[in-house]
Order: C-alpha cells, then structure tokens, then sequence
C-alpha cells in the first residue's frame, strides 16, 4: 500500500494542474474544466509559485527514506517539478518569446481550441463558453508583452514579424472558414452553435487580435531585438533564465558549454552516416553533396498533401505491424493521422501530436504539416511518423494512461527529456527492426538525427554564446538536409523556447546509454521487450529517476 500523504499531495499537485491548464483537462479527458481558459498573467504566476511551495512543504513533511518502489518515484518526481517549474516561472522567459510558431500563444491557441472533444451536449456548450474568453486571454497575454518592454525586455524583431503576418492571415480569413467556429457539436441545434460561435468570432476574438496586430507594429516592432541579438542571453536576467529553462526540459545540470560540445560531437557522427548512407542511396559519399541532393533534387519532393499523409499513415501501419518484435502485448488507444489546420501551417514546425483523451472520445494525434507540399521532402516522412506516433510519442503516451496505479499526474504527465528522447530514440530502433523502405528514408533518418544534434549546438549557440539567426540559420544548412522553410522555422522555433530543443538529443542518449549499460551487464540474459517495458511502465520521469529504475531492473534480471 502506498503513502497516502504522499498521494494525497500528488493529488492536489495535479488537480491544481488541472484548474490552472484547463485546455490540458480537455485534452486528457477529464470533465469540469471544458469551458475554462488558464490565467496568463502575472498574478497568475504568482499564485502558481505560492502552489508549488505549498508542494515543497509537504514533500518535507515526508520521510523520503522510508519510502518503497512507485512512491519514492513519485517523490523524487514532484521535488524535481515544483523545482524546475518555479525556477521557469521566476525567469519569465515567456513573456519576450513572441512567435508565431507551435509555442506562440496565437498559433497554440487557434490550433488547440478547434480540437476540443464536443460529443456531449455539455461539451459543446461548454466551448461557446471557452471561446467567449478568448478574447480576454489575448488581451492578458498583450498586457505581459507589455510588462515585459516597460522593463527593458523586449521581444525579437523576427518573432514580432511573424505574428503580424500570421494575425493578418487569419483576419483576413472568411469567418466562414474560421477554425474556431469550425468544430462539429453534439446534441445542440448546429445552426444556433454555429452562428453563436461566429458570432463570439467576430465579437470578441477578431477585435483582439486587431489590437495585437496594432500594438505589435506600433509599440514592440519599433524596440525589438534585431536578429542579432536573438537569444535570451541579450535580455536582463536571460542567462540565469536560459541555464532554469535547460534544467526543466532536460531534467540534467549540464551547463550550456556541456550542452554544446554534445551536439558539436554527434554533427560528426552523423556527417559519418551521411556519407555512408549516401554512398548507396545516391552514388555520392561526399557529405556536402548528399545533403545538397535532398535539400535541392525536386525529384525527391511531394507534389500534393494527399501523398504525404498516405506515406505516413502507411509508416505507421507498418510499426504497428512490427511492436511483437521490441515490446510486449499492450492494449492502447488508436492513434489517427491529420492535417495541421490551415490558420496555423504556414508557422508550425512539420508535425506534432496530441494524447487521447483518456475517455475515449478522441484517439491519438499525429498532426502532419502539409502547407506547400512541394517544399516538403519525402525521405522525411518515415522518421517523423515513427517519432510521433508509433513506436514513438503514441505508444508512449496511451500506455502512459493505462498505468492506473500511478497518481494522476505521471498517468497524464509529460517530461520533455523523456518523451523527445523517447520518440528520437525510436526512430534509431525502427532502423534497427527493418521498418524504413530503403535508403533514401534511412538518410531521412540521418538527416532528423543531425537537426536534433544541430538543435543542442544551434540552441546554446543563440541562447548562452550570443549567436546571430544567420549564423544559427548557417550551421544547420551546413549540416542538416533540412529545406530552407523548415530551417528558418525551427530556428525561429528555438529564438521562442529556449531550452525546449535540447531535451530530444539530451534524452535519447541517456536512453541509449542506459540500454548499452544493461546489455554489457546482462549478456544472453538482455531482453530488448523487457526493457522498453521498465522504460515506459514509470510514465513519464525524469532521466535521473529513469537511471535508478533501469538500475532496479538489472539487479532484478540477474
């Protein structure tokens, strides 16, 4: 039997979650909180900090010695969250994170709230009632923009850019063809739904985001940072930010330096498979060349969406086919392949994915960006499908609801090292079980793994050495077969998230490391299945906490 204080306090770590991420209740499944958006502001921080001292109290108040098994997980969890979440908080990095990319609050906003589950009647009311605040949320968010300049702290001049374009693109949308009033309900007269939410649309979210665009060109654009000064180190206090935004997503103490050098090394090892892997697919086995050939050989390019999410849900099919041969017998939620809607394309990153709702309403998401296809590279496709859904982020997640002994918030929980190295190292063990359709998707791979590398040097190089966006913008041309859109994206998304883009690679080899650990210790006896299952059966952990779970096992598998 568990510590019940301990579960008691996990509890309330997660239900004050629930009530301060309402859009993440949402997404889980869980009722009550559908109609609510969270608290942007300042005092909402405050309140937020004041929690998690609450949570550091009580965590005191608990002998962690005397603690076995899950519960001295759990403890060790939620120390290390309350710690690295303040320490975030604190730093106030989101308020100069402008940006029109995933983590920007208009695109997460226009491409969160249309996926909003609406199978009931009280759902669906429940969203007029979460749109109605949209409006007041923008406004929020504005006013710490604002905050944040009237200390010196002002946003970039390229993320200030992107979202003037982006808000003109979408109020120059036909309200019609809104993604907001988009969403199909249930159990309500559709045309009254329909025409209210238009009706809140026009009202109150459109007139908000004309503010923006105004205040943005007049107030932030004049003072914003050039594209020289794009990192955070070059904002009062960004360097203490950058080092408590790494420690988050990476759940490690590397410093910036260490960071670094990691990523400068493993650019060389894949340059090594570039030339290997190119040799065969593409008669060349000079590095510059190989990766010259994918970024430019239109050949190698798609020429309508359709084929690209046929080549993607074809890649999943094929690694669902293939789980019996590196892990055992789950049951878990479907996962579905879909567009990234329109309104938040052209900004996004090529593809992300959302849990199920743990009810069941809605499956798994892989979100696949098809604006342009043309631009967009086929090779790339087989190692995306497989982070994202299945072996990857999926597989990851679905079995992270069915853990139902865990408390609420590792079930439902994300820890990014985890879950980006988890879905980065996936793409190797697909390799490795035979699931690419040939060379070129290997380079594909090869290419996904040096943008990952790329993202520890390019990211520390903005953010703690003071790199320009061109430089940044160079060193992944120079070693990514990334298409120029993409490249300018991603960086565009590293200026925003500082610290977020180190978790995959930072990740993925502690797994690899502790894999590599338990076959030298184990011999005959390593189990490849087995150790997935001791990976993915904690949830979502910390990679120091995943270190002492592996070590668990070995011991027990002797």
């Amino acid at each position: 039997m568990g510590d019940a204080q301990l579960a008691a306090l996990a509890q309330r770590y997660f239900d004050f979650h629930l009530a301060d991420n309402p859009a993440s209740a949402s997404f889980y499944g869980i009722p009550g909180y559908d109609h609510l958006l969270g608290d942007p502001s300042r005092g909402g921080d405050a309140v937020r900090l004041a929690h998690h001292a609450e949570v550091r109290d009580g965590l005191a108040a608990i002998d962690a010695g005397a603690l076995e098994g899950q519960d001295r997980i759990t403890h060790s969890m939620l120390g290390r969250l309350v710690n690295d979440q303040s320490a975030v908080i604190e730093a106030r990095l989101g308020e100069v994170a402008l940006s029109n990319t995933i983590s920007g609050p208009v695109s997460s906003m226009l491409s969160s709230l249309p996926r909003q589950s609406l199978d009931t009647e009280q759902r669906s009311r429940d969203y007029l009632l979460r749109l109605g605040q949209v409006g007041d949320h923008f406004d929020a968010v504005l006013e710490r923009y604002r905050q944040a300049g009237a200390e010196g702290r002002h946003q970039t001049r390229t993320g200030v850019l992107g979202v003037v374009e982006q808000v003109q693109d979408y109020l120059g949308t036909d309200i019609e063809r809104d993604a907001l009033a988009a969403p199909a309900p249930t159990g309500v007269d559709v045309d009254e739904w329909k025409a209210e939410a238009k009706a809140l649309v026009a009202e109150r979210v459109r007139p908000a985001l004309a503010r923006w665009r105004e205040a943005l060109e007049t107030e932030f654009l004049p003072v914003a940072r050039g594209d020289e000064a794009v990192g955070i180190c070059h904002v009062p206090g960004g360097e203490e930010g950058y080092r408590a935004a790494s420690r988050q997503f990476t759940t490690t103490d590397l410093d910036p330096e260490a960071v670094h050098r990691i990523g400068l090394e493993e650019v060389e090892r894949n340059r090594a498979d570039f030339a290997e892997i190119g040799a065969r697919a593409l008669g060349t086995g000079v590095v510059a060349e190989v990766i010259e050939r994918l970024r430019e050989d239109t050949g190698l390019r798609y020429e309508t969406a359709d084929q690209i999410l046929h080549d993607v849900t074809a890649a999943l099919g094929r690694a669902e086919a293939a789980l019996p041969n590196a892990f055992l017998d789950y049951e878990f939620a479907p996962c579905s392949v879909e567009e990234i809607p329109e309104a938040a394309a052209k900004g996004s990153t090529l593809a992300y994915y959302t849990v199920p709702a743990s009810d069941g309403s809605r499956p798994g998401t892989h979100w696949v960006n098809t604006h342009a296809p043309q631009s967009r590279a086929r090779y790339e496709y087989e190692a995306l499908a497989f982070h994202e859904s299945v072996p990857g982020h999926h597989l990851q997640f679905a079995l992270g609801q069915t853990l139902k002994d865990l408390p609420q918030f590792r079930q439902f929980g994300y820890v990014t090292a985890f879950g980006e190295g988890w879905g980065l190292y996936t793409e190797r063990l697909c390799d490795e079980i035979g699931l690419y359709s040939g060379d070129l998707a290997r380079l594909g791979m090869v290419s996904f793994d040096a943008w990952r590398a790329c993202r520890l040097v390019v990211d520390s190089g903005m953010h703690a050495f003071g790199w320009s966006r061109e430089r940044a913008v160079q060193f992944m041309r120079d070693n990514t077969a990334l298409s120029e859109v993409n490249i300018a994206n991603e960086v565009d998304r590293y200026i925003a998230w500082p610290g977020q883009a180190l978790a995959y690679m930072i990740g993925r080899k502690h797994i690899e490391g502790l894999r590599a650990r338990a076959e030298r210790e184990l011999g005959a006896g390593f189990d490849l299945r087995h150790f997935h299952d001791r990976i993915l059966s904690s949830g979502s952990i910390p990679l120091e906490t995943m270190t002492g779970v592996v070590e668990a096992w070995i011991a027990e598998a002797r």
